[in-house]
C-alpha cells in the first residue's frame, strides 16, 4: 500500500526512464554490500524448499523471474536476485552497442496498469555486458536474451546473433534467442519456420565453436496464429530446444479504454493485463502440443499469485515477470513468493513442481516430485555437465 501511494504521488509524475534509473541505482546501492544483500535474500525467499524448481540444469530457487527488458543494461541483475526473484534473464542483448530507438520510447497506462514501450534494444552491447556478467556474485541464475542489433541487415542476422552468443553464452545459464521484438523493424520475420531454423542451426554452431554446452530457448510473439505457433512448437521439438519464452509484447491494442487509447503513440508493444489472455492461451496451445518435453517459460500480464498460479498449473515450469514489478514495487517479488508458498500448502501439494502442468491434466495433484513434475528435458540435463574452451 506504501509503495502504491508512493508511485501514485512521484513516480508516475515523472518520466518512466527517469523512474527505471532511480529504481535500479537505489537498489543497487543497496544491496552492493554482501551483508545486507544476503540479508534481503533470506527475506525473500522461503526458508523451505517448496518453490524450488529444477530446469535447464539449474535449481530455481522461485520459479518467478524477472523478464528480459527490465535489466536491459545488465547491470542490476544481483539486486533484482536480492529482492526475491528466482532468475533474471538480462538483455535483451545485441552484438553492438545501441541506444535504441528516437524518444518516445515508454509510457505508462495506469488505468490498465499496463505499459508501451518501442524501446527497441537499448543495451551497452555483447562486449559490455559480457564485462558486467564477470562481476556477478553468482547468488542469481542469470539467462541472457540475445536479438538483432539495428544496423545490421536481415541478411547478416547469423553473424549478428553469433557475435553476440560468443560473448555472453560462457557467462549465462541460458541463452534465448529473441525473435519476436516488435520495435526492431524485420525482426518478427525471423519467426518463420525455417529463417527460424537456420537461426538455430547458427547459433548452436557458434555455440559448439566456443566450447559451450547451454540450453537453449527461443521467445515468441503473442501475434502469432494459432497454426504458427505449433509450427514453432513442432521446430522446437525436432531441433530439441530446451524451451520456449512466451510470450513477448503485442502489437494489439484491443482491451484498452478510449482514455489509454489516446495517450499511444505509433508502433510498440503492449505489455500488463491486457496481455494477460492471450498469453495464457498461447501457454495452454503450446503445453498441449509440446508437455513436459520442453520447459516452457510463461510472462504476459502476471500480477498477483493467482495469475502466477494459473500459469504454472497450465504448463508454465517458470514464469516471468515485468509490468507486475513496475507496478508492485520492490516488495512485490517478496510478497508473491510467500503468497505461493501459501497457496502451495492450502492446496495440499509440497513442491511448486508438482503443480506444473496440473489443469491440463485434469487438475492431477500429489505429482511425485521425481515424475512428471520436473519437467526438465533430456537436453536440459545435459546443460549440468557445460564446459568452456
Amino acid at each position: 500500500m506504501t509503495y502504491r501511494i508512493f508511485f501514485k504521488l512521484f513516480l508516475q509524475r515523472i518520466p518512466e526512464g527517469v523512474a527505471h534509473t532511480l529504481a535500479s541505482v537505489t537498489l543497487r546501492a543497496v544491496t552492493a554490500a554482501a551483508g545486507p544483500r544476503r540479508l534481503l535474500r533470506r527475506l525473500a525467499f522461503p526458508r523451505s524448499q517448496e518453490l524450488c524448481v529444477r530446469a535447464l540444469g539449474q535449481t530455481f530457487p522461485s520459479p518467478l523471474g524477472a523478464a528480459a527488458g527490465l535489466d536491459k543494461e545488465v547491470n542490476w541483475f544481483d539486486a533484482l536476485g536480492a529482492i526475491g526473484f528466482g532468475f533474471v534473464e538480462v538483455g535483451t542483448v545485441t552484438a553492438e552497442r545501441q541506444a535504441g530507438n528516437p524518444p518516445p520510447t515508454m509510457r505508462r497506462l495506469p488505468r490498465e496498469r499496463a505499459i508501451l514501450n518501442r524501446m527497441g534494444f537499448p543495451n551497452p552491447g555483447a562486449t559490455e555486458a559480457a564485462n558486467r556478467l564477470r562481476h556477478r556474485t553468482g547468488e542469481t541464475i542469470i539467462g541472457t536474451n540475445i536479438g538483432k542489433s539495428m544496423v545490421i541487415p536481415l541478411d547478416r542476422i547469423a553473424e549478428d546473433y553469433r557475435a553476440t552468443v560468443r560473448e555472453v553464452a560462457p557467462l549465462s545459464e541460458y541463452i534465448a534467442i529473441n525473435v519476436s521484438s516488435p520495435n526492431t523493424p524485420g525482426l518478427r520475420d525471423m519467426q518463420a519456420t525455417e529463417a527460424l531454423r537456420l537461426l538455430i542451426d547458427e547459433v548452436r554452431d557458434e555455440m559448439h565453436e566456443i566450447g559451450i554446452r547451454l540450453p537453449l530457448l527461443v521467445k515468441i510473439s503473442p501475434d502469432l496464429s494459432n497454426e504458427e505457433i505449433d509450427s514453432i512448437a513442432d521446430l522446437s521439438l525436432q531441433m530439441e530446444l530446451d524451451g520456449i519464452v512466451a510470450v513477448n509484447t503485442t502489437m494489439s491494442r484491443t482491451g484498452l479504454s478510449d482514455v489509454e487509447k489516446a495517450k499511444l503513440f505509433d508502433g510498440g508493444g503492449i505489455s500488463g493485463p491486457p496481455l494477460k489472455s492471450r498469453a495464457l492461451e498461447v501457454l495452454q496451445r503450446l503445453y498441449t502440443r509440446v508437455g513436459d518435453r520442453l520447459v516452457l517459460i510463461s510472462v504476459g500480464g502476471i500480477e498477483n499469485a493467482d495469475d502466477a498460479w494459473e500459469r504454472i498449473a497450465a504448463g508454465a515450469t517458470l514464469i516471468q515477470a515485468h509490468t507486475g514489478f513496475i507496478y508492485g514495487g520492490p516488495g512485490w517479488p517478496r510478497h508473491m513468493n510467500r503468497a505461493l508458498v501459501r497457496r502451495l500448502r492450502d492446496q495440499g501439494f509440497s513442491s511448486i513442481q508438482q503443480v506444473v502442468g496440473s489443469t491440463a491434466r485434469g487438475g492431477e495433484a500429489g505429482l511425485s516430485a521425481n515424475g512428471r513434475g520436473l519437467r526438465e528435458s533430456a537436453s536440459s540435463t545435459a546443460a549440468l555437465s557445460r564446459t568452456a574452451s
